[in-house]
């Protein structure tokens, strides 16, 4: 919800800000609309690979991948035995 109000916000300030300058042509609107679209991608982008990262390196999800290991080797070790004692 709150990407979606930060869109709308951008929108409006885009708007104000193009009304405030002098006429542009069509082709100029344009150009200047790719441009803020990539740059508001590259935010996008920026700001979703971080997130990721911090949840990564969250302490839930160590504990969650060292719980994980730990039981994977107790599995591991299981197996092992069984496949020794035969």
């Amino acid at each position: 919800m709150k990407l979606y109000l930060a869109v709308v916000v951008l929108v409006l300030a885009l708007a104000a800000h193009t009304e405030a300058q002098e006429p542009e042509t069509v082709e100029e609107k344009l150009a200047n609309f790719g441009n803020q679209m990539t740059e508001m991608g590259k935010n996008l982008a920026e700001k979703t690979k971080t997130a990721f990262e911090d949840l990564h390196n969250s302490e839930f999800a160590t504990n969650t991948r060292d719980w994980f290991q730990r039981q994977f080797d107790i599995v591991k070790a299981k197996i092992e035995d069984l496949s020794q004692k035969k």
